[in-house]
C-alpha cells in the first residue's frame, strides 16, 4: 500500500476513535512522514507502560547500551486498555504524547487513525525475522508501513486436567468435532461436571477463536475499510459454542468469578480453551489442582490444519510527537529483541516474549511451576506461537467487542441464537465506524 492510500485510509474525522473511547474530539497532529531526526548529545526519553517492574528492566538499558548511546529512558507507571489508549490521545492533541507507549495490538489501528504513532520501518525492519509471521503482521496493519515493535503474545492452547481425563475415560480432543463429541461424552458419565464454559465476558477469547477459524474482521480496500465480523469463519465459531451452550454440553457461565474459581479448583469444570498466560492464572484460581493439569495445542477445525489463535499480548510504539523517533525506536529493539531485556521482561514481568528465539532461552527453559508435571510446557508452546494466525484489527475494536459482551452475554444465559449476536456486532461496529467519518464497505 502505498502510503498515499495509507493516509487517507487512516487519517479521518479527528473524533473518529477518540468518541468511542469516551474522549474529547482530537484533532490529529504530528506527522507519521516525520522521524524526528537523528538525536545529537545526550536524549531523554519517557515510556508509558502498565508492564510490572519494567523500570528494572530499563534500568539495564539506562546502564548499558542506552548509557554508551547517551540514550536514558524514564518510566511512567499508566493504567492499561481503553484508559491508556484514550490518555495517549488526550496527550497527542496537546502535542505532549510521550515518546514511546506500550499498546496493545487490537489498539494500534486506534492510535494510527488518530496520527498519534509514527512509521518506525526503516529503523527496526531488520527485526522482522525475530518473529513468527503472523506476529509481526500485527504491527503492520497490513501495509508496508511498521507501527510498533512485538512485545509479548498470548497464543492459544488447550488446558485439561489430566488427572480427571484418564478417570473420566476421556481422550485430549485434536479436533473441534473431537471437543464436542468429548463434552457430551463426559455429561453422560458425569452430569454434573462441564468440560468447560463459554464465557461472554472475555472479547479476546472469541476474537483469538476466530482468528484460528480463519476470519479477518477489519482488512482493506484501496482506500476503504471492510468489516467482516459476520463472515463465514466466524459464524462457524459462533455456531459450534451456540450449540454446545443450547444442548447444555458445556457451561454457560463466565470466567475470573469465584464460582468459577470453585469449578475448576474443585473439578467441576475440567478443560479450560486458554492461552500460553494461564498457569499465572491457575495458580490463584485452582491452587489445589497444581500439578494435575496438562497442555495440548488448541483442537483444530480439520485434522490437516495446524493454526492457532491469539488471545492478549502488546507492542512498544513510537509516538509522532516524539522528538528522538531513532533513538526511541532503536530501544523499542532492544527491549523486545536483546537476550537480556527479554530475560529481564519474563523474570520481573512475567510475559511470554513475542521474540521466537526468547521462548526457548533464559526463564522458559523449565516448566513453569504450576505446571511442573510437565517437562516440555514451553517447547511445546513455542512450536504453538509459530502457528499464530494473522489477526485484523480496525480503528473501533472498543465498540465491537462491547457489543459481543451484551450481545453475547444475553445469548449465552438465554441459550439462543449466537448467529444473531453475531450480526448484531458486525451491524454496531459498522454504524459506528460511518458514523465517525471512516469510509466502510461490508
Amino acid at each position: 500500500m502505498s502510503n498515499t492510500q495509507r493516509r487517507r485510509l487512516f487519517k479521518v474525522a479527528a473524533s473518529a476513535v477518540a468518541v468511542t473511547l469516551g474522549a474529547t474530539a482530537l484533532a490529529a497532529c504530528g506527522s507519521s512522514d516525520d522521524d524526528g531526526g537523528a538525536q545529537s548529545g545526550p536524549v531523554s526519553l519517557t515510556y508509558w507502560t502498565w508492564t510490572p517492574g519494567m523500570d528494572k528492566v530499563v534500568d539495564l538499558w539506562n546502564k548499558g547500551p542506552g548509557k554508551k548511546d547517551q540514550i536514558t529512558v524514564t518510566v511512567k507507571k499508566q493504567a492499561s486498555g481503553d484508559t491508556l489508549v484514550t490518555k495517549i490521545l488526550t496527550a497527542h492533541k496537546a502535542g505532549k504524547a510521550p515518546d514511546l507507549v506500550q499498546a496493545e495490538y487490537q489498539a494500534l489501528p486506534t492510535l494510527v487513525s488518530n496520527d498519534a504513532l509514527a512509521d518506525i520501518a526503516k529503523n527496526v525492519g531488520d527485526v522482522k525475522g525475530k518473529f513468527a509471521d503472523g506476529v509481526w503482521q500485527q504491527t503492520t496493519l497490513g501495509t508496508d508501513a511498521v507501527y510498533a515493535v512485538p512485545q509479548d503474545i498470548g497464543p492459544m492452547m488447550f488446558y485439561y486436567r489430566e488427572d480427571l481425563f484418564k478417570e473420566y475415560g476421556l481422550t485430549v480432543p485434536t479436533t473441534w468435532e473431537q471437543f464436542a463429541e468429548t463434552a457430551r461424552a463426559l455429561k453422560k458419565k458425569s452430569p454434573e461436571t462441564d468440560l468447560t464454559t463459554f464465557s461472554a465476558n472475555d472479547s479476546g477469547l472469541f476474537a483469538g477463536l476466530a482468528q484460528q477459524a480463519g476470519a479477518k474482521w477489519w482488512t482493506t480496500a484501496g482506500d476503504k475499510w471492510q468489516v467482516g465480523i459476520n463472515d463465514a469463519a466466524t459464524k462457524k465459531v459462533a455456531d459450534f459454542w451456540g450449540g454446545l451452550v443450547k444442548e447444555g454440553a458445556v457451561d454457560n457461565q463466565p470466567m475470573y468469578t469465584p464460582a468459577w474459581n470453585k469449578a475448576l479448583n474443585t473439578g467441576k469444570q475440567i478443560a479450560w480453551v486458554s492461552a500460553v498466560w494461564a498457569p499465572g492464572t491457575l495458580t490463584t484460581a485452582a491452587p489445589d489442582t497444581k500439578g494435575k493439569w496438562a497442555m495440548a495445542p488448541l483442537p483444530q477445525w480439520s485434522q490437516t490444519d495446524n493454526v492457532t489463535g491469539s488471545w492478549g499480548g502488546s507492542s512498544t510504539a513510537v509516538t509522532t510527537d516524539s522528538k528522538n523517533k531513532d533513538a526511541a525506536a532503536k530501544f523499542a529493539a532492544w527491549l523486545n529483541t536483546d537476550g537480556d531485556a527479554l530475560n529481564a521482561l519474563a523474570k520481573e514481568s512475567g510475559i511470554y516474549p513475542a521474540s521466537s528465539s526468547a521462548q526457548l532461552s533464559g526463564a522458559f527453559i523449565n516448566p513453569p511451576e504450576y505446571f511442573s508435571n510437565q517437562a516440555d510446557f514451553y517447547t511445546t508452546a513455542a512450536k504453538i506461537a509459530k502457528t499464530t494466525a494473522p489477526s485484523a484489527w480496525g480503528p473501533n475494536v472498543n465498540v465491537a467487542y462491547t457489543t459481543f459482551k451484551d450481545a453475547f452475554g444475553a445469548a449465552a444465559k438465554d441459550k439462543s441464537d449466537f448467529s444473531a449476536a453475531l450480526d448484531k456486532m458486525q451491524a454496531d461496529t459498522v454504524a459506528d465506524m460511518k458514523k465517525q467519518g471512516f469510509e466502510v464497505s461490508e
